[in-house]
């Protein structure tokens, strides 16, 4: 019976992230959720409580994920590396799951959904900044913050579809950081 439960649950985040991510959070009800999941809609407050539960469980269990799979990419090895990882991050993410993407690009001005994704960036900052500082760039300080700026809107626009030439892109900046 537990198992039953818990692949109910799995479908619910499923479609909710589908549905969000299509729709947006706000036209999205937890009936459309339900019918599209197949389950009664009862059966999502029981597991969540609301619809913003929801939300934050699967914005929560997203960051989970990548943290995950890409724990080797974010290993500080060297500087090159390093910042060569960072700037192809943003593509390997949104290919990865690119509905979860999608929804945090749609829910950027949400405030729980911009603290998860701060949260996910901050530990970059000073490992990106050192690798600056350690190739000898006169303001590692500014060079950091033009990187993530640029990270930032790399992954907005591959999520939502509006990125031309990322392969290119993500080479032009290798050479302007020489790796």
């Amino acid at each position: 019976m537990k198992q039953k439960t818990e692949s109910r649950k799995e479908k619910i985040m499923k479609e909710a992230l589908l549905l969000f991510a299509e729709k947006g959070y706000i036209d999205t009800s937890t009936k459309m959720i339900a019918q599209q999941a197949g389950v009664s809609e009862a059966l999502i407050f029981k597991h969540f409580g609301n619809k913003d539960n929801l939300l934050f469980h699967l914005i929560k269990s997203g960051y989970r994920r990548v943290l995950q799979h890409h724990r080797g990419m974010m290993t500080y090895r060297d500087a090159k590396s390093f910042l060569r990882n960072m700037i192809n991050l943003p593509k390997e993410l949104v290919n990865e799951e690119p509905l979860f993407w999608k929804l945090q690009e749609r829910l950027s001005h949400h405030e729980f959904s911009r603290q998860q994704h701060e949260l996910f960036m901050k530990p970059v900052y000073p490992i990106i900044k050192r690798a600056f500082s350690e190739l000898g760039y006169q303001n590692p300080e500014l060079e950091t913050q033009l990187l993530l700026l640029i990270i930032e809107i790399l992954w907005k626009k591959e999520a939502n579809g509006e990125l031309e030439h990322s392969i290119e892109l993500a080479k032009l900046l290798e050479a302007k950081y020489g790796l």
